[in-house]
């Protein structure tokens, strides 16, 4: 139990070992360079540590799209295939609609496939695609009957085959971007100084030459996100269209300016038969004269955008600094280590290594007493002394101190 006491009360310090070794001192500077190298190169310029980062960007987005297309010998303008009509950051465009038109409230069969021979054991008020099942049969046409419905008559077919409209691909996307940094109060948009009215004109967004122009053709957009626009146009589908802020702001103003990708966001919607692509319904109602509701119900199928903003931005800051530059040095220190290692278990004469690198310190008490000490007949009797001094595994000698009558006498005691 003491020696337990006593040998957590211990102190332990560094001893400075110099070993001339090229193996061991080449490995040590070799390892130092290497972390001083990985903190300047990759921690400081390329990650820029020295900075303190905001990524709670805030951001507005604003959208038009324009373009004239045919669809069934009618001219479409933005009013008919863009929806939402706000200019949000998510809209449609739509390709091509099913539309089923003076639909009413009433009884009427369903579609083809709810033949009355195939579902025998109907109940009434079932839910189905297009009404509710009244568990009644009723002619669909001369050689057919079919389940009848209480709802929206007639009931949509969507299966009609039509054509996708073709000029969508040579549409236009405007987007206006605004941009807003908290940390740093730090403001921007994607409308460059650069960028004049002559030449938002004529531009449109190239990866080479036009990188900032706010236009974007969607048939590029498609292009750029790795689809193939008929097959999108046709099924329908979501396209991610990414801006980017990466800001130093300790560099000038000019140097914060927009990055734009395109992805497909639905990619395993093309892979999946059940569903494929995107679509939707909505309806326009009317009211005839008479005071009864009727509506045009459209199946459309579109292109979704959905325009993601994402950035961060960096300013220089004392306290991140500070911090990494004493982490690259307390790194240093692991070469040391690494070469500890090395040098006490797997190098010649690692036994002499840790004889030199550890050593140690054992304090002791020594009680010296003397009874008495005569002379010329005297007893002169002597004080009793303790004398403390330290001993250690290499030391032969310790010296200790009497004092007799007043005065002091020093010996060299052997061990």
């Amino acid at each position: 139990m003491w020696s337990c006491i006593t040998d957590f009360f211990t102190y332990e310090t560094t001893k400075s070992v110099v070993v001339k070794s090229w193996t061991i001192g080449i490995i040590n500077r070799v390892v130092q360079l290497l972390i001083i190298t990985y903190f300047i190169g990759w921690v400081f310029l390329y990650e820029k540590a020295y900075q303190v980062r905001d990524t709670a960007i805030e951001s507005s987005v604003m959208t038009k799209v324009k373009g004239f297309g045919v669809y069934n010998n009618k001219v479409m303008d933005v009013a008919d295939y863009v929806t939402p009509t706000q200019g949000a950051s998510v809209f449609c465009i739509i390709t091509k609609m099913i539309t089923t038109e003076n639909q009413v409230q009433g009884y009427c069969p369903e579609v083809s496939y709810y033949h009355c021979k195939t579902i025998h054991l109907l109940k009434a008020f079932f839910l189905c695609c297009s009404g509710i099942l009244t568990g009644k049969c009723v002619p669909f046409n001369v050689s057919i009957k079919m389940c009848e419905i209480k709802g929206w008559c007639p009931a949509e077919i969507d299966t009609i085959k039509t054509t996708p409209m073709k000029e969508v691909e040579n549409f236009t996307i405007f987007i206006k971007n605004s941009i807003r940094f908290p940390t740093f109060n730090y403001t921007k948009g994607n409308f460059l100084s650069t960028i004049t009215d002559d030449y938002i004109k004529k531009c449109n967004f190239d990866m080479i030459n036009n990188t900032y122009c706010p236009i974007f053709r969607v048939g590029d957009v498609v292009r750029y996100a790795q689809q193939n626009f008929t097959k999108l146009a046709d099924k329908g589908g979501v396209i991610g269209i990414k801006i980017g802020w990466i800001c130093d702001l300790d560099k000038s103003d000019d140097h914060c300016n927009p990055s734009y990708s395109f992805t497909r966001l639905d990619a395993m919607s093309q892979k999946n038969s059940v569903s494929p692509g995107y679509n939707f319904r909505f309806a326009k109602y009317y009211k005839m004269e008479n005071g009864t509701d009727y509506r045009t119900l459209v199946k459309a199928y579109a292109i979704r955008f959905d325009v993601l903003v994402n950035g961060n931005a960096g300013k220089f800051n004392m306290i991140p600094t500070l911090i990494n530059m004493v982490a690259a040095f307390t790194s240093v220190g692991v070469g040391t280590v690494l070469c500890d290692i090395i040098l006490l278990n797997f190098l010649k004469g690692a036994e002499q290594y840790k004889a030199k690198k550890f050593e140690e310190v054992i304090y002791s008490v020594v009680k010296i007493t003397i009874t008495s000490y005569r002379r010329n007949s005297d007893t002169l009797p002597f004080k009793v002394v303790t004398v403390n001094f330290c001993s250690d595994e290499f030391s032969t000698f310790s010296f200790a101190i009497l004092t007799c009558c007043g005065h002091v006498m020093g010996q060299t005691i052997p061990r």
